[in-house]
């Protein structure tokens, strides 16, 4: 079985060997999609066994198709990995024994995502493990063009794996700020383009599935986003943090629930609002109101 695994990178000298490592037990192929590091992230790579090609970034699933499109022809399955994640040895028991195995027509697998946040487990609040579907048989599955919490989309049946991948990022806290606020910007495109459908709008998004990521999705799609902005952020987080027990994940946790929870999701809101608001004012073009307000420009994508 030929399997490349593809991982997006900037800046990720903390992360990558470790990120590495954790998939040469099963991996043929390791492909690292690079766009402008300056830091050792592309020697680190090709010292650990990885193939390095770069491309400018535009966003994650533009990127992330654009390292699918060169996964070698001789390439059966793929799997997505972000650079500060660590696939645990129960998943990569199970590809290694299991993946082989899967009938023709299963085009991809689901996997459990698991979280840490300031060196702590993150257990509670309803967030992890989430299931998400990462590896994929090699030219049946691309990436929703979102640009915010993309997912991997296959036409054909699907399997589930138990094995888990573990996000353990190591960088600061006012690193993982400045991150989300980058963030708050793409998820406020994804929900603005619901609103005013100014690009092509790609979801996983079906409660038929049973999967938890098309129910999610439909969830924030369908009910979350007709809550009045920034009161939802809040009833958001009163589910999490109380409904959901996010308070027994300690202070970390609580660190976790209100900075991801409140603070991200009232900024989402607060950003749209702010684009709305650019919109009244001016000429009427969302296109336009983000590019000035958000510094995103959707005609280059």
């Amino acid at each position: 079985m030929h399997l490349t695994v593809v991982i997006l990178t900037k800046n990720e000298e903390r992360h990558i060997e470790r990120c590495i490592d954790s998939v040469t037990s099963f991996a043929t192929d390791i492909l690292v999609v690079d766009s402008g590091s300056t830091d050792r992230t592309v020697e680190l790579a090709e010292a650990a066994g990885a193939r390095v090609l770069s491309n400018p970034w535009t966003n994650y699933a533009t990127q992330l198709n654009w390292g699918i499109d060169r996964v070698g022809l001789d390439a059966e399955w793929v799997m997505r990995l972000d650079a500060d994640e660590i696939v645990q040895p129960d998943l990569a028991e199970e590809i290694r024994t299991r993946l082989s195995g899967l009938p023709p027509e299963v085009d991809g697998v689901y996997v459990s995502r698991h979280m840490t946040f300031l060196g702590r487990p993150i257990r509670w609040g309803g967030v992890f493990p989430v299931r998400m579907l990462r590896l994929f048989r090699n030219g049946r599955g691309r990436c929703e063009m979102r640009w915010m919490d993309e997912h991997i989309l296959v036409e054909g049946a699907v399997a589930n794996f138990r094995g888990s991948i573990l996000d353990d990022n190591l960088n600061s806290l006012t690193w993982w700020i400045e991150k989300h606020n980058s963030y708050a910007s793409r998820e406020a495109v994804d929900l603005l383009n619901l609103e005013y459908g100014f690009i092509p709008h790609e979801t996983v998004a079906d409660l038929s599935s049973g999967q938890q990521a098309g129910v999610k999705r439909w969830l924030k799609e369908k009910v979350y986003t007709r809550l009045p902005g920034g009161v939802r952020a809040f009833m958001y987080f009163f589910y999490r943090y109380v409904v959901r027990l996010g308070f027994l994940d300690g202070k970390e946790g609580a660190a976790f629930h209100v900075l991801q929870g409140l603070w991200y999701r009232y900024l989402v809101d607060a950003k749209i609002y702010e684009v709305r608001k650019e919109i009244r004012a001016g000429d009427g073009d969302p296109v336009a109101a983000i590019r000035r307000v958000l510094n995103i420009d959707l005609t280059a994508s």
